[in-house]
């Protein structure tokens, strides 16, 4: 049965998702510093969102001080989204960053009980149960001798879920508010603001003159510009549950691009431990009804509110 276009369209976002967790390892992996990489993804990306908002600036909200508001907590969290996630490849392997990125919903899960936010129910501590257990394989904790993530890269992976989760909870109110071009404008200007505190002058400046330029351009266009149109034109006539299981383009692409590109590897074990985690935390947002993961964020709402409004 063929793709809506629709579908097709959220399909295309993960893919071009998944290629910037790639494209990103590669130029860390020629010694640029994560957060240089992040916050030139990040600019580009403003570039491109800010070129969408001039072409279609209707409705925008611009005028209304909670759309600043709430715009500015998606900036954000987007920017620690990008920073840590980057950190967290170079700090381990694009397979393992990107599957520990689509756990952290669980940990939110997990926090939302003990504060009192959610109802806890025996499946979905079973669910928690299940993707600690595949963390533990993921990451190889236990073996001593596993040449493997370092505790920085895996704690930089879960806080890029998080993070994902904090935009998330910005560009849904913001959006209530105003356009998603308008929203995603000053996300990434906030973005450009937080990134280039961490980055090395230095560095930044030498990326602008580098023969490896076109890979910052192709990162920031199709993992921020165009991927992030592409997901909330798609999400206008796609299911949240359809959305939840063609997420999962994005680890199995940025997976196959670091095992085949970046000569990266996997054990069985690991392995294993990315399917537990993967699959538990697709079904969980299939489940949930209205949550459909993405991104980086899987068993979140990536669908803002008035999303049928959007153009």
């Amino acid at each position: 049965m063929p793709l809506s276009p629709g579908t097709a369209l959220v399909a295309l976002a993960a893919l071009f998702w998944g290629l910037a967790g790639g494209l990103g390892g590669i130029l860390m992996a020629e010694g640029w510093d994560p957060f240089v990489v992040s916050f030139y993804r990040g600019a580009i990306g403003l570039i491109c969102v800010m070129v969408w908002l001039a072409v279609s600036p209707g409705g925008s909200g611009l005028t209304n001080g909670r759309l600043w508001v709430w715009s500015v907590i998606a900036g954000v969290g987007v920017a620690g989204n990008f920073g840590f996630y980057f950190l967290s490849i170079a700090h381990g392997t694009v397979a393992v960053a990107v599957t520990l990125m689509y756990s952290a919903p669980v940990f939110v899960y997990g926090a939302s009980f003990l504060l009192g936010l959610e109802r806890p129910t025996a499946p979905k501590w079973v669910a928690i149960a299940v993707v600690m257990v595949g963390i533990v394989l993921l990451t190889e904790v236990y073996n001593t001798d596993a040449a493997g993530i370092t505790p920085l890269g895996m704690g930089a992976g879960l806080l890029a879920g998080i993070s994902y989760a904090v935009f998330i909870f910005g560009f849904k109110r913001a959006a209530s508010h105003g356009s998603p071009q308008a929203v995603l404008s000053i996300a990434f200007a906030v973005l450009v603001v937080v990134l280039f505190l961490p980055s090395e002058t230095e560095e930044m400046r030498s990326a602008l003159g580098t023969s490896q330029w076109p890979l910052f351009v192709t990162l920031g266009v199709l993992g921020a510009g165009l991927s992030f149109f592409l997901y909330v034109v798609g999400l206008r006539n796609t299911a949240p549950t359809m959305a939840s299981i063609v997420a999962m383009v994005e680890p199995v692409t940025a997976s196959l691009f670091g095992l085949m590109v970046l000569n990266e590897d996997l054990a069985g074990v690991q392995v294993v431990g990315m399917g537990l985690i993967l699959i538990t935390v697709t079904v969980l947002s299939v489940g949930s009804g209205d949550q459909s993961p993405s991104k980086g964020v899987a068993g979140q709402d990536h669908e803002p509110e008035g999303a049928d409004e959007k153009g």
